[in-house]
């Protein structure tokens, strides 16, 4: 439950950084923060729950779907 909870707080992490990063877009002013600070943490908030999931499952704690469908 607590890997749930961890990735679920990841995600809207990202998505913060998401908005974040379209609102400097949108202002364009040359005295601000660059944008591509914000999306790079979003690709880091990414691999870090990607290898999250990964290590989930290699342990046992998360189980995937076994059928598909």
């Amino acid at each position: 439950m607590l890997i749930k909870v961890i990735v679920v707080g990841l995600i809207a992490v990202m998505i913060y950084n998401l908005f974040r990063a379209l609102i400097i877009m949108n202002k364009n002013d040359p005295g601000q923060v660059p944008m591509s600070k914000y999306i790079g943490r979003r690709v880091i908030t990414s691999v870090v729950i990607i290898l999250l999931l990964l290590l989930g499952i290699l342990t046992g704690l998360i189980t995937p779907n076994p059928r598909p469908y």
